[in-house]
């Protein structure tokens, strides 16, 4: 029987990459990562090059940003999804590499579900990866939670409206993939009041990091997977939210 495991490689810092992580991309016949265009080295792969060969790694190109044209989508997805069986009919493991978590918002998910009906009797496993939210957090010294508070993760590609609902509520907020809608996202913290405190990312871990003060989002377009946390409102003191 042949598996497929997700690998969760993190935000792009190679050395957040877990023990069983590594062991699982060196461990595979072969690693899939996801393109938008074969000529491409993305972050995914760039990653994962620190622990394997070129040789082993495989660009397959997925539908990562088409949102409009469901057709064309759905038919890139197919091919995709025949490539990775064709693999998996071939090899006893392949493993596919995703930044991030191969269960937040990850491509991951919808090709395990591809697969599943390609090559029944594939068994999916996943290894979980460190995430943006986890990284930003680390290097910017800004706590997610705090004793009973809530978090909330929105893509901002759900739209800024989204995004602001989640602000006016009591717990901490974090945006994914707002790069595009970065003024948006400056607007809903500031109708919530939620600006001050706040910092955004991008590029974690690589040599163009840019960590920065929510205070100073850009009217243009950041990168496409700028990451966002709105800590939680906090005035109770030491532990005041035990």
């Amino acid at each position: 029987m042949s598996r497929l495991i997700g690998v969760g490689v993190g935000p792009g810092d190679p050395e957040l990459v877990t023990v069983k992580g590594v062991r699982a991309l060196q461990e595979a016949d072969v690693v899939v990562v996801p393109v938008m265009d074969t000529l491409e080295r993305g972050r995914a792969e760039a990653t994962v090059l620190h622990y394997v060969v070129a040789q082993k790694v495989m660009r397959i190109v997925f539908a990562l940003n088409e949102r409009t044209a469901r057709a064309r989508r759905d038919a890139a997805w197919d091919a995709a999804g025949e490539r990775v069986a064709e693999l998996l009919r071939a090899h006893d493991v392949v493993s596919f590499a995703t930044i991030g978590d191969p269960n937040v918002y990850s491509t991951f998910t919808y090709l395990a579900q591809t697969i599943g009906e390609l090559v029944p009797g594939t068994a999916v496993e996943t290894v979980p990866g460190i995430t943006a939210m986890q990284d930003l957090a680390a290097r910017s010294g800004a706590v997610l939670t705090e004793g009973t508070e809530p978090l909330t993760l929105v893509p901002v590609t759900a739209g800024a409206a989204v995004l602001k609902g989640a602000l006016e509520g009591p717990g901490t907020v974090v945006a994914y993939k707002f790069g595009r809608l970065a003024a948006e996202v400056a607007t809903a913290l500031r109708e919530t009041g939620r600006t001050e405190g706040a910092v955004w990312g991008s590029a974690l871990g690589l040599p163009q990091e840019s960590i920065r003060p929510a205070a100073e989002l850009a009217e243009g377009p950041l990168p496409y997977l700028s990451t966002l946390i709105a800590p939680a409102p906090r005035d109770g003191g030491r532990g005041g939210k035990l």
